[in-house]
């Protein structure tokens, strides 16, 4: 089950969801397939947004990336650390143990 990131976040954590989470989740864009995969189950806060990041800023502007993040601190942190950073969350997909994040690097 695929829910949108604005969605999560009013239902795991409603007081924090500021307009500029709510305001860079696409939920209009389709699911794709992303340019590249970043499992980083079991990595702590804050390697995981640092790996994360660092992945990204070798990507081509408008590539998607598939990050796999463990629950709790990690999905709750790296996404709204990657948005203020300004990448475009298109994606948050629960798994059974673990959630999938699917990132944007912006167009400059």
């Amino acid at each position: 089950m695929t829910i949108p990131l604005s969605e999560h976040l009013q239902q795991s954590h409603p007081a924090r969801l500021g307009t500029a989470a709510a305001s860079t989740v696409n939920d209009a864009v389709p699911s794709t397939q992303p340019d590249a995969q970043l499992d980083l189950r079991g990595t702590p806060c804050p390697l995981n947004f640092v790996r994360t990041k660092l992945k990204l800023e070798r990507m081509a502007t408008g590539s998607l990336l598939e990050v796999w993040l463990d629950a709790g601190e990690p999905i709750e942190q790296v996404p709204d650390s990657l948005t203020m950073e300004g990448y475009t969350i298109e994606q948050l997909n629960p798994q059974d143990d673990f959630f999938i994040v699917q990132v944007r690097k912006p167009q400059v």
